[in-house]
């Protein structure tokens, strides 16, 4: 049988493999952002604790909605770690 001669491949019809793209750095803001978020929602919670019989910090009208507002910090202080590289 008669070998087929094969065309030597130009370079751009090879194909190239594609490397992963470089990570790109953290925004300079992303950390101290998610940290603060989640100290003072953990802050919020606690001084509602040890002031809500006495002194009604952190907010007196908001009774038991001051749980809702700290768990609401925590939670975007943790939803910010998915942009964390």
């Amino acid at each position: 049988m008669p070998e087929k001669s094969e065309k030597p491949r130009k370079k751009s019809d090879a194909a190239e493999p594609q490397l992963p793209h470089k990570a790109s750095a953290n925004p300079r803001w992303l950390v101290p952002t998610m940290l603060t978020l989640m100290l003072v929602g953990l802050a919020w919670i606690v001084t509602y604790y040890l002031t809500s019989q006495n002194l009604g910090l952190p907010v007196p009208a908001l009774g038991n909605w001051n749980l809702l507002v700290g768990f609401v910090l925590i939670i975007a202080g943790f939803s910010l770690t998915t942009r964390w590289k």
